[in-house]
């Protein structure tokens, strides 16, 4: 069952804490679904305790700082701290990460306290520093092209070519035009059934969308190996080999599973990076021996699940995912 009152959610990101103490290589994503349960069960002060202790540990070195820095300030504003939120927000834009969450999270905060200009300032930055013109849209970046038509429909402004961009990547029924207009609310108050029934029909599009992106909170993830880290797994395990007939090849064939699914229509796609010792400790916690082949898929799963999951397809101009060094486009993305 989903937490549904705040001691539900306090429940939930006390569990979620204790698995962080039980798999600390994964602390990072679970403190970050535990701060999100502490919002939402009205522990605000709380939860930026959490954000503090992933910025502020000496110990560890965290994937995603901007991302904890934009949630921290989201959180901030939410319960009076407003100066310390906009100068977190400043400090985002400043550092221009490369990935798109911090700069939606950020604007869509700018956004929820009226803040309309800087919120469409922030979207259209951070497309112009992730979006490559003439490359196709990453799945991660194409709710920046979303939030800023909705905020430019709020604004008033007239399209131009994002906007259009953004209306071509949707595929729900209704228009991003009708989902977006400032008008709507006022059909809410209308006697007309007409009227009515038009927005019990938008926000059914609207619904659906959210439930097709909740049925996938984490993306497809295949599960890569580092040379050293295959190695290594082999040696241990060799019943594995059948598996991975080289590394070169091993990486070959990540790349073309993961054109397949993409050209199924597969969204939210992603790579996971396995090492040998959260694996054991995987099987283990499965009563399974790591030589059992049918654990591997399992295992990606949940390394995606908590949150280790890196998306793909990269920027053509971004490194490879494959650890090179070199642009994907010179790397696995030439072909």
């Amino acid at each position: 069952m989903r937490p549904d009152t705040p001691a539900d959610h306090i429940t939930e990101a006390e569990r979620l804490l204790r698995t962080a103490a039980q798999y600390p290589e994964d602390h990072e994503p679970l403190f970050l679904q535990a701060a999100a349960h502490l919002e939402l069960a009205g522990e605000r002060a709380r939860a930026s305790t959490l954000y503090d202790e992933l910025l502020g540990s000496p110990d560890t070195t965290i994937d995603h700082p901007h991302l904890v820095k934009a949630l921290k300030a989201a959180n901030l504003w939410e319960y009076g701290h407003e100066a310390e939120a906009r100068a977190i927000i400043d400090g985002i834009r400043s550092a221009g990460p490369l990935d798109a969450a911090p700069w939606e999270i950020a604007a869509e905060t700018l956004e929820a306290h009226d803040e309309l200009e800087a919120a469409h300032d922030f979207f259209s930055t951070a497309l112009t520093l992730l979006l490559a013109p003439g490359e196709e849209v990453p799945y991660a970046t194409q709710s920046l092209l979303t939030g800023r038509h909705r905020v430019r429909r709020l604004m008033g402004v007239a399209h131009d070519a994002w906007d259009e961009l953004a209306d071509t990547l949707h595929t729900a029924a209704v228009p991003l035009d009708e989902l977006h207009d400032p008008k709507r609310l006022w059909s809410l108050g209308s006697s007309d059934p007409g009227e009515l029934q038009a927005e019990i029909n938008r926000l059914r599009a609207e619904l659906g969308t959210y439930r097709s992106a909740l049925s996938r909170p984490f993306p497809v993830a295949v599960l890569h190996w580092p040379e050293d880290e295959l190695r290594e797994l082999l040696t241990a395990y060799p019943e594995l080999a059948q598996e991975y007939l080289s590394h070169q090849d091993h990486l070959a064939r990540l790349e073309a599973a993961l054109r397949d699914l993409h050209a199924t229509g597969t969204p939210n796609l992603g790579i996971v990076t396995g090492t040998v010792p959260s694996y054991e400790a995987f099987a283990a916690s499965e009563a399974a021996s790591p030589s059992d082949p049918d654990l591997l898929p399992q295992y990606a799963t949940t390394l995606a699940a908590r949150g280790r999951a890196v998306p793909w397809p990269p920027a053509r101009s971004a490194a490879c995912w494959c650890g090179s060094g070199r642009p994907y486009r010179e790397c696995h993305g030439a072909g």
